[in-house]
């Protein structure tokens, strides 16, 4: 059996562009697209207001 070492998550694969999912940001309201399909059981924010919840780098 051969590996390779991408692992089988298929990050970072080349399978073409991601569907996208139209929401509604957390924060500022207003509408956005993310690469996965919303659950709802958690905050989605647009990539401005990502940058905002990201931790600090050191």
């Amino acid at each position: 059996m051969e590996y390779n070492n991408r692992g089988g998550s298929g990050f970072g694969s080349n399978n073409g562009p991601k569907e996208m999912h139209k929401t509604t940001c957390s924060d500022c309201k207003q509408e956005t697209e993310v690469p996965f399909k919303p659950s709802g059981d958690r905050p989605v924010y647009c990539r401005e207001c990502f940058q905002n919840h990201r931790p600090a780098r050191n």
